[in-house]
């Protein structure tokens, strides 16, 4: 959906997007921005790059075994084969979780994250929090956001750059056999392609 620039009924938005609606409409005034451009942008980043985008690659991987091996062999063409490439999302590698080996995705220098299957980068994601203790304490890390391992589980922290992007292939749920792509995908989140997450389970 558009985004209204000339909208003046403000009495819904926080402070912060009090703050946004006004830079926007200095630039926009000054000539800096142009709102049909703005709006285009936005709504690609809402609708067609972000986690759905991802969720469809992993929702493709657990229904295909074909296309899953392909994926693990060469994400990159394989992801593209869905529509999906662009910038921040080249050389892309696909790491998968299984009962024995959890893997979680850091970038510990900056934030290089893999933006057409995955959207914008979270806030977390860019903290020097995160950044550090991933690396240092992924079991904790995990634990706060809310997932508890097995013991015997191991972690692997896969550091990005800019050479290399990784994206997590979440455990299938059980109980999805027979599960259509658009019905799995609705159960991948954007923290369990990261790793900070596991897909959801079935209701």
């Amino acid at each position: 959906m558009a985004h209204d620039h000339h909208d003046h009924d403000h009495s819904d938005l926080s402070e912060t997007e009090l703050r946004v609606r006004a830079l926007e409409t200095i630039l926009t005034e000054k000539g800096y921005v142009d709102p049909a451009a703005l709006d285009l942008l936005i709504e690609t980043y809402e609708k067609k790059v972000g986690p759905r985008n991802g969720a469809r690659v992993v929702a493709r991987a657990w229904s295909d075994p074909d296309y899953k091996a392909w994926l693990m062999k060469d994400a990159n063409a394989a992801i593209l084969s869905v529509g999906y490439a662009g910038r921040q999302g080249e050389h892309m590698v696909v790491v998968e979780n299984t009962p024995k080996q959890h893997n979680m995705v850091v970038c510990t220098l900056c934030s290089c994250y893999p933006w057409p299957v995955l959207g914008l980068p979270p806030v977390w994601y860019k903290s020097a929090p995160y950044r550090s203790r991933a690396v240092a304490d992924p079991r904790g890390v995990l634990k706060d956001f809310g997932v508890t391992l097995p013991a015997d589980t191991a972690i692997r922290v896969w550091d990005s750059t800019s050479e290399i992007r990784y994206l997590v292939l979440p455990m299938r749920p059980k109980g999805t056999d027979g599960w259509s792509e658009d019905k799995l995908a609705d159960l991948v989140t954007r923290d369990s392609m990261i790793g900070t997450g596991l897909a959801k389970e079935p209701e």
